[in-house]
C-alpha cells in the first residue's frame, strides 16, 4: 500500500500543512483516484484476517478456561453462591429465613452458610491497631539496641507537637485501649441483628447443586433470592458487601453521570496538548509566537515527544480516580472492580486520546484552511488531515508504549517509591517487606491500554500503513518484557480464570467497526463512489460475526456447564469418600476480621504458612490457587494444606 500512496503528488499541489509521512497515507491519493480500490481490498483482507485470529483465540481460551475449572484443586468458591437481596421477614432473622429457604428449595444439595456482616468499622479498627502496633515495634527494637534510655515521643499531631512521654508506654497504652474497643465492636456486631446484611454465602455438598442454584431463578419475585458465582476468597472486596443492595442502582446510576462530565471535561487539556502538537498550524493565527517557535530545537521538542508526554501526565491520576468509582459503585470482587475500571479506562481513552486527538489535532493543524474556505468544503479538509494524524500517534506509541515498556522492565517508579517509603516510613523488618511488595499486574490499566494500539494498528492499517511496524515493535516488546514480570515480578493477586477475554475479544471488535466506518467516511470525502457502498457490508459481518462468538463461546465464561460439574463431583467421591466438605467450607467466607483475635498475628501467620510451592519453578512467590492475601480484602486462600499434599 506503501507505494500506491507515495506515488502522487496530490499533497505537494494543496495548501495543507503536511510532512514527508503523510506522502505515505491515503491523503496523498486525489479525489475520484481508481486507486482507492486498494484500500477497499486491503480492508476486507484485515477484517478477514482478524475475525479468523479472533475466532481461533476465542476458542482456545475457552478451551484453556474449561480445562483449568475441570482439572483445578478444590476451591471453596466452587461450591459457594452469594445470596443478595433476601427478603426481610417480622418473624425470622436473617440468620434463620436463609437456612430454612435453602432447607426447603434445595434439599438434597444444601450444606451451610455464613451471612454477611457489617464489619467496615471494625475493620478500621484493626487497621489501626495494626499502625499502632508497628510503631510499637519500632520503638521496641530501638530500646533494645540502646537501653540507657527509654524512647519519647510527642503526643500531638503527628508526634510533632505536644507532650513528651514514654514512647513504649504510650502506645502500648493505646494499643490497650484499642484492643478493649475492638473487642466491643466485635461483640456488638455478632450480637446486633442490624448488623446482618441481608445477604450469604450459600454453600452446598456439590458443585452440581451450586451451579444449578448460581444460574437459576430462585423465587417468584425475580428481585429477591438473587443468587451469583461467589469470587474466590481472597478475590472478595468485603468493604462492599456491607452496602445495600437497592442502592446498587442509584449508586451506578451517580457514577454514570460523574464519568460523563469526567470524559467531556477532560477534553480541555487534551484540546491543549493538540496544540502544541500541530503548533504551525496556528502561527498564522498567533503571530506574535513565530520567533519562539521557529527556533529549531524549540519546534524539535514542541512538536515531536511535548504532545505525547503532556498526554501521560494527564493519564497518570485516572486509573485511581476510575477505580474509587467502581468501588463506589458496589462490585463485590476485586476481579469485577478492575473489569469495570479497565472497560472504563478504554471508553475514556477512545473518546479522549484517539478521538479528541485526532478531532482537536486536525482542526488546529488546518486552521488556517478552515478560516479561509467555504463551509462545504470543511468536511474534505476534514477528510485529508484526519490520516495525517498518524505522525502524533506515532510520537505518541514511542513516548507511552516503547519507553512505557522501557519504564516497567526498570521499573524505575517502584524504585523510587521503595527508597522514599524506606528513608521516611520504614520502622521495622515488616514495613521493609510491605515496601517491597512488587503487587500484583494491574489489568484496569495495561489491558485498556494494550487494547488502544489496537485500535490504533487496525484504524491506520489502511488509512496509513506505515504506522504498523511501530505498533508491531511495541508488541513485540511488550510480549517479551510483561511475560518477564508476569512469571518473575509480580504476585498473583486473584484467579478468574480468564474472565477478560470476552470483555478484550469485544473490544477489538469496536476497533474494528470504527476502522470500517472510519475508511467509510474517508472515502465519501474522496468521492470514490464505487468503492465506498462496497465497505457497507464489513460492519454488518463484523457484527454479525461478534454474535456468533458471543453466542458460541462466551458461555463457557459466564456459566458452569452442569456436565462439568457432575463429573468433576463424581471423580471426588471416587477419591475422597470420606472427604468432610462442611469443615473444608465452613470458614471460607468468614469476614477476616472475625478469623482471629489478633490482626497482626493473623496475618503474620496466614503469609507464612501460604508459603508453600509454585506451580511452576520461577521466582513469583504466588501460584494458580492464589495463596497470597488480597490487599484490599485481606483474605487468604484456605487450599494450601491440599495443595502443598499434592505437589
Amino acid at each position: 500500500m506503501v507505494p500506491v500512496n507515495w506515488t502522487n503528488g496530490t499533497l505537494e499541489h494543496s495548501t495543507l500543512e503536511y510532512s514527508d509521512i503523510d506522502k505515505l497515507s491515503i491523503s496523498n491519493i486525489p479525489i475520484g483516484s481508481n486507486r482507492f480500490w486498494t484500500h477497499l481490498v486491503m480492508a476486507y483482507a484485515f477484517t478477514f484476517w482478524t475475525c479468523y485470529v479472533l475466532k481461533k483465540e476465542y476458542e482456545i481460551v475457552a478451551s484453556m478456561r474449561l480445562h483449568f475449572l475441570a482439572s483445578e484443586q478444590r476451591r471453596p468458591d466452587q461450591f459457594t453462591v452469594l445470596v443478595r437481596n433476601v427478603p426481610p421477614d417480622p418473624d425470622e432473622s436473617v440468620n434463620e429465613l436463609v437456612e430454612h429457604f435453602f432447607l426447603v428449595n434445595h434439599p438434597e444439595h444444601y450444606l451451610t452458610y455464613q451471612v454477611v456482616y457489617n464489619a467496615n468499622k471494625l475493620s478500621d479498627l484493626v487497621k489501626e491497631k495494626k499502625k499502632l502496633r508497628n510503631w510499637l515495634d519500632f520503638y521496641q527494637l530501638k530500646y533494645s539496641r540502646n537501653q540507657s534510655t527509654r524512647p519519647l515521643t510527642k503526643t500531638g499531631f503527628l508526634g510533632l507537637c505536644g507532650e513528651r512521654v514514654d514512647a513504649i508506654d504510650l502506645y502500648t497504652s493505646k494499643i490497650e485501649g484499642l484492643s478493649e474497643a475492638i473487642a466491643s465492636e466485635r461483640d456488638k456486631i455478632t450480637n446486633n441483628p442490624k448488623s446482618i446484611m441481608p445477604a450469604a454465602f450459600v454453600s452446598f455438598k456439590a458443585r452440581w447443586g451450586a451451579a444449578v442454584c448460581a444460574q437459576t431463578q430462585q423465587s417468584r419475585n425475580p428481585t429477591i433470592w438473587l443468587t451469583e458465582w461467589a469470587p474466590e476468597p481472597c478475590d472478595v472486596y468485603w468493604d462492599n458487601l456491607a452496602i445495600p443492595y437497592v442502592s446498587l442502582t442509584i449508586r451506578r446510576l451517580i457514577v454514570a453521570v460523574a464519568f460523563f462530565f469526567l470524559t467531556i471535561f477532560f477534553m480541555i487539556p487534551i484540546t491543549f496538548v493538540q496544540s502544541l502538537a500541530n503548533i504551525e498550524g496556528i502561527e498564522k493565527a498567533l503571530p506574535f509566537l513565530r520567533p519562539i517557535i521557529e527556533l529549531k530545537s524549540v519546534k524539535s521538542l514542541i512538536q515531536g515527544f511535548l504532545p505525547g508526554i503532556s498526554l501521560k501526565i494527564f493519564l497518570i491520576f485516572l486509573p485511581s480516580i476510575l477505580m474509587h468509582m467502581s468501588k463506589f459503585e458496589g462490585f463485590i470482587s476485586i476481579s469485577a472492580l478492575e473489569r469495570r475500571s479497565a472497560t472504563r479506562y478504554y471508553i475514556f481513552q477512545f473518546i479522549n486520546v484517539f478521538l479528541g486527538s485526532i478531532i482537536t489535532g486536525a482542526a488546529f493543524q488546518q486552521l488556517h484552511e478552515f478560516m479561509n474556505q467555504s463551509a462545504n468544503d470543511i468536511p474534505k479538509t476534514i477528510g485529508v488531515s484526519i490520516p495525517m494524524k498518524a505522525t502524533f500517534f506515532i510520537t505518541y506509541i514511542m513516548v507511552d508504549g516503547w519507553a512505557g515498556v522501557a519504564g516497567e522492565i526498570l521499573r524505575l517508579k517502584p524504585l523510587v517509591i521503595f527508597h522514599l517509603k524506606n528513608f521516611f516510613l520504614v520502622k521495622t523488618e515488616k514495613d521493609r517487606e510491605e515496601a517491597m511488595d512488587p503487587g500484583s499486574l494491574g489489568f484496569n490499566t495495561g489491558e485498556p491500554q494494550i487494547q488502544l494500539y489496537f485500535l490504533l494498528g487496525l484504524v491506520y492499517a489502511v488509512v496509513t500503513p506505515v504506522l504498523l511496524p511501530f505498533i508491531i515493535v511495541f508488541f513485540g516488546l511488550a510480549y517479551m518484557v510483561y511475560r518477564h514480570q508476569i512469571i518473575n515480578v509480580y504476585n498473583q493477586e486473584y484467579e478468574s480464570a480468564a474472565a477478560f477475554w470476552p470483555d478484550v475479544h469485544g473490544r477489538i471488535i469496536v476497533a474494528l467497526i470504527v476502522s470500517q466506518l472510519l475508511l467509510m467516511g474517508l472515502l465519501s470525502t474522496k468521492e470514490a463512489a464505487r468503492s465506498t457502498p462496497l465497505l457497507i457490508a464489513l460492519p454488518v459481518l463484523t457484527i454479525w460475526f461478534h454474535r456468533f462468538c458471543k453466542g458460541r463461546y462466551e458461555p463457557a465464561f459466564v456459566r458452569y456447564p452442569l456436565q462439568e460439574a457432575m463429573m468433576k463431583d463424581t471423580l471426588e467421591r471416587a477419591r475422597e469418600p470420606n472427604l468432610n466438605l462442611k469443615g473444608f467450607l465452613q470458614n471460607a467466607y468468614i469476614h477476616p476480621v472475625f478469623k482471629k483475635g489478633d490482626d497482626s498475628e493473623s496475618d503474620a501467620a496466614s503469609e507464612d504458612s501460604d508459603q508453600g510451592s509454585n506451580l511452576v519453578p520461577t521466582k513469583r512467590q504466588s501460584r494458580r490457587g492464589t495463596p497470597f492475601p488480597s490487599k484490599r480484602s485481606g483474605s487468604s486462600s484456605s487450599l494450601l494444606p491440599e495443595a502443598v499434599q499434592e505437589h
